[in-house]
C-alpha cells in the first residue's frame, strides 16, 4: 500500500511540478526558520533570562532586539506558511480539475454498450468523490516533505549541540514513521472498504431519484427507504471503523513527541548538573522537540490518506483505462444529397450473449424512407444503433454511401447521420439551448426551421419566452410528445444526410406523427429515413418496409406487398392497430367518466 500510494504521489508530482516545488520550498524555509527560532529561543533563555534572575534588570536595548527577532521570525514563517499552502492547495485543485475534466472525456468517448455495464451512480462517483479521494494527501503532502527536511536539519542540529540528546531524536523518529507504516497498512482495508460503500451509495440513490415516480406511483417508499437505509448503514459502518483506528493513532502520535521532549528534559537535568551542557543547549534541544510535534503530523496525514488515495486512482484509473473505443477512419461523407444506407449480412450479439441479428441485408436508397417493423425484440433499436454506428457489427458490414462505417471520420459520420431515439433526453437549458447544442451553422433561423419540420413550431411559440425558455431538468416542463419533437428539432437543425428514428414519435398524436412524417418527406431535408415503426400509419408512408423477426430479415417490399404476401407481417400490424383502438377506446370512457 505504501508503495501504491508513493506511486500516486510521484504521478501527482510529475503532473504539477512547478506548484510542487513552490510548496516544498515554502515548507522546507518553513521548518529551517522552526530550528532557527528554537535556537534563538534557547540563547534567550540561557544569555537573557537567566543572567537578568541573577542582577535583576536587563537592559531595553536587548529586549527591543529579541522582539524584532521573533517578530523577524514569524514574518517569515507567515509567508512560508502562506508559499507552502497556496502550493498545495493550488496543486490539489488543479489535479482534481484536470482528472474529473479527463474521466468525463473519457466517459465520452467510450461506447453505449460500455456504459451499459456500469451503474451511472457509481460513474458519478468516479468523476466525484473518486478523484476527490485520490488526491487528498496533496494537501499536506509539501509539509510532510518539507518536515523531512526539517527533521534531517534538527538531527544535524542536535549532534552538534550534544550527541546525548541527539540520540533521543535518532530513537524517537523512527518510531515515529514506524508506527505511520503500521497505521497506513491497517487503515488500507478500512478506507478501500468505505470508499466502495461511497460508490455504491451514490449509485443506489441516483437510481432511487431517477426512478422517483415509478417508486411513487407504485407506494414503494418505504421499501426504497429500506433498501437505501442497508447501503447508508453499511457506509456508516466502514467510516466508523476508519474513524476508530484514527482516533486511536491520533492521541499516540501526540504523545511520542511529548515523552520525547520529557526524555531530553530528564537526560538534559543530568547532562546539565554535570556540566556536559549549558541552559542555553537544555533550552535549545527541549524546545525543538516541543515544536517538532505538530509537523511531525504531516507525515502522519499523508500516510494515514495514502489508503483512501490509491482505492479512489484505482477506481479513477479503471475508467481511464477501460478499453472498447470505437477506432474511426479518415474518410469523410458526401457533403450533398441525402446517403445511402446498407446492411451487408450483418450479424451482431451483445457482449457473449446469443446473436440477436442474424445475416441481416437491406438497402436504405438516397433520399427515400424505409420503415422497420418487428416484434419486441426483434433487432429494430439494435440496427438503428449500427446505423449511427453506436456499436460495430461481429460479422458484415453497415456502410454509408459505400464507405464501411469505421472507415469514415468521427466528424464525418456525426455529420451525416443523426439518431433519434425512443426515449428523448432533454438538457436543463433553453429550447435554443437543446436545439444549436453550441454547433456551428445553427443559427435562430436554422432552429424555427426545424422546429417546424419536426411539428414543434406551435407550441414552442406559445411558451413564455418562446426559444429562450428554459425547459428545465430533463424537459420536466414539457409532455413527453413536446420532448420528442425537440429532440427530432436537434436531429434536423444539423441537416443529417440519413435520419434513424427509433420510434421517435411514439409519444406523439397519430395525426402529429403523420404530419411530422409528411413534413420530412416533402420538406427540405435532403435526407434518407430509417424509422423503427408500429403505427400502421407510418408504416403506409415509407417507401418501402424490412420486416424483422428474431433478428432476421424475413420480407422487404412495400407495405401493401407485404400485407398481400406475408401471413406473420399481417398478424402484427393488425395487433398494432387493435392495441391503439383499445388504448383510444379506454381513452374516451376515461373522459366520459371524469366529465
Amino acid at each position: 500500500m505504501l508503495v501504491r500510494g508513493l506511486r500516486v504521489l510521484g504521478q501527482a508530482i510529475r503532473t504539477e511540478p512547478r506548484l510542487f516545488t513552490i510548496g516544498v520550498i515554502g515548507s522546507s524555509v518553513f521548518g529551517l526558520l522552526v530550528i532557527a527560532n528554537s535556537y534563538v529561543v534557547g540563547a534567550v533563555i540561557g544569555r537573557v533570562v537567566v543572567p537578568a534572575f541573577t542582577s535583576g534588570s536587563t537592559g531595553t536595548g536587548t529586549l527591543a532586539l529579541i522582539a524584532a527577532v521573533f517578530l523577524g521570525l514569524s514574518a517569515l514563517r507567515v509567508l512560508t506558511i502562506f508559499g507552502r499552502r497556496l502550493g498545495a492547495g493550488y496543486m490539489q485543485f488543479r489535479l482534481q480539475a484536470r482528472y474529473r475534466r479527463a474521466v468525463t472525456r473519457r466517459y465520452l468517448s467510450l461506447p453505449p454498450s460500455w456504459h451499459q455495464q456500469h451503474a451511472t451512480g457509481s460513474l458519478l462517483s468516479n468523476a466525484n468523490s473518486d478523484v476527490e479521494a485520490a488526491f487528498v494527501p496533496i494537501a499536506p503532502l509539501p509539509f510532510a516533505v518539507g518536515t523531512i527536511v526539517m527533521i534531517l536539519a534538527a538531527v544535524v542540529a542536535l549532534f552538534f549541540t550534544d550527541w546525548v540528546l541527539a540520540m533521543v531524536g535518532v530513537v524517537l523518529f523512527p518510531m515515529l514513521f514506524a508506527l505511520n507504516t503500521f497505521y497506513a497498512r491497517r487503515m488500507s482495508p478500512r478506507q478501500i472498504k468505505a470508499q466502495q460503500m461511497r460508490a455504491k451509495v451514490s449509485a443506489v440513490a441516483h437510481e432511487s431519484f431517477d426512478g422517483a415516480l415509478v417508486v411513487k406511483t407504485m407506494g414503494r417508499e418505504e421499501d426504497e427507504s429500506r433498501r437505501f437505509k442497508v447501503y447508508v448503514d453499511e457506509l456508516r459502518d466502514s467510516l466508523i471503523s476508519v474513524g476508530r483506528l484514527r482516533g486511536l493513532f491520533d492521541p499516540v502520535m501526540d504523545a511520542l513527541p511529548s515523552v520525547g521532549t520529557l526524555a531530553v528534559l530528564l537526560l538534559g537535568a543530568w547532562r546539565l548538573q554535570n556540566g556536559a551542557i549549558t541552559v542555553t543547549e537544555l533550552v535549545t534541544v527541549a524546545f525543538l522537540f516541543t515544536v517538532l510535534a505538530f509537523p511531525v503530523r504531516a507525515i502522519g496525514w499523508v500516510l494515514g490518506e495514502l489508503p483512501r488515495s490509491v482505492a479512489g486512482w484505482d477506481r479513477v484509473q479503471s475508467v481511464l483505462a477501460a478499453e472498447g473505443d470505437l477506432a474511426y477512419g479518415s474518410a469523410t461523407a458526401s457533403a450533398n444529397g441525402p446517403a445511402t444506407l446498407r446492411f451487408e449480412k450483418v450479424d451482431f450479439a451483445y457482449g457473449d450473449g446469443p446473436l440477436v441479428l442474424r445475416d441481416v441485408s437491406f438497402e436504405v436508397p438516397p433520399g427515400k424512407t424505409v420503415a422497420l417493423v418487428g416484434a419486441t425484440g426483434s433487432g429494430k433499436s439494435t440496427i438503428a444503433a449500427l446505423s449511427v454506428r453506436l456499436v460495430d457489427p461481429g460479422a458484415g458490414e453497415v456502410r454509408l454511401d459505400d464507405t464501411p462505417l469505421p472507415a469514415l471520420s468521427e466528424a464525418g459520420l456525426t455529420s451525416a447521420s443523426a439518431l433519434v431515439p425512443q426515449l428523448p433526453f432533454v438538457f436543463d437549458d433553453t429550447v435554443r439551448g437543446n436545439i444549436t447544442l453550441e454547433r456551428d451553422g445553427v443559427d435562430d433561423e436554422a432552429v424555427w426551421a426545424a422546429l417546424r419540420l419536426a411539428e414543434a413550431d406551435g407550441f414552442v411559440a406559445a411558451l413564455p419566452e418562446g426559444i429562450d425558455t428554459a425547459v428545465g431538468e430533463r424537459g420536466t416542463s414539457l409532455s413527453g410528445g413536446q420532448r420528442q419533437r425537440l429532440t427530432l428539432a436537434r436531429a434536423l437543425a444539423g441537416r443529417p444526410r440519413l435520419l434513424v428514428l427509433d420510434d421517435a414519435t411514439s409519444a406523439v398524436d397519430p395525426r402529429v406523427e403523420a404530419a411530422i412524417l409528411a413534413s420530412l418527406r416533402g420538406g427540405d431535408t435532403s435526407a434518407s429515413i430509417l424509422v423503427v415503426a408500429y403505427r400502421r400509419a407510418t408504416i403506409a408512408l415509407a417507401d418501402e418496409v424490412v420486416y424483422l423477426e428474431q433478428g432476421k430479415v424475413v420480407a422487404t417490399g412495400t407495405h401493401t406487398e407485404l400485407l398481400a404476401a406475408h401471413p406473420g407481417y399481417v398478424e402484427l400490424v393488425t395487433a398494432y392497430e387493435k392495441a391503439e383502438a383499445e388504448k383510444a377506446e379506454s381513452d374516451t370512457e376515461a373522459e366520459r367518466v371524469q366529465a
